[in-house]
């Protein structure tokens, strides 16, 4: 069985959203675009570059589109993102000229997917996707870069149909410009009780 790892840069407040460029994703009148950039150091650089070895990718068809029409240009810098396959869940869309790309239909497609074996799957971007993921309980890792800012507006990496779970810390790092990077797995059923004083 193949784990789900989801992969994704946020603020304080949760926005995901175009992270990487001013024209990265302007949905919903969005202003940020390109937030991160002013926030890299060496140790950044060091666990970006572990976390962009060979794997397998799965997106959503708007991610998708924006990867596609850059990384083969750029194989140069993420070489594994053009020779990883890239499953691509759509309704819209079922062929591309980008190598290594299957395209999957519904959630059942992805829940085969998992169980089949294979390398492990990353989720870059991918918002609706990642909600869906989430609803249905199929994410093993999140590895969250949170960024100290808050953007008030745009796609959130959690909405209300997540289910509840628990998550235990793995790894964490602080870099010098305050991003926390953390990797955490799932980790069984939401925990309850009263705090004693």
């Amino acid at each position: 069985m193949r784990k789900i790892t989801v992969l994704s840069m946020i603020t304080l407040d949760g926005v995901m959203q175009a992270p990487g460029g001013p024209d990265e994703d302007v949905s919903g009148d969005f202003k940020y675009g390109g937030w991160t950039v002013s926030y890299g150091d060496e140790l950044f650089g060091r666990i970006m570059q572990e976390e962009m070895k060979p794997a397998d990718y799965l997106l959503g068809r708007k991610t998708f589109d924006i990867f596609s029409s850059y990384w083969p240009d750029h194989a140069d810098f993420w070489p594994a993102v053009n020779e990883g396959t890239k499953y691509v869940l759509s309704q819209t869309t079922e062929n591309s000229d980008w190598k290594n790309t299957a395209f999957l239909k519904s959630l059942a497609d992805i829940q085969t997917l998992k169980q089949s074996e294979g390398p492990d799957l990353q989720v870059w971007g991918s918002s609706e996707l990642i909600h869906l993921l989430l609803k249905h309980d199929l994410v093993d890792v999140l590895r969250l870069k949170i960024y100290p800012l808050v953007l008030g507006k745009g796609k959130r990496l959690f909405d209300s149909d997540t289910v509840p779970a628990a998550f235990a810390l793995t790894e964490s790092h602080v870099t010098s410009k305050g991003v926390i990077i953390a990797n955490y797995k799932r980790n069984g059923e939401i925990i309850t009780g009263d705090i004693e004083l």
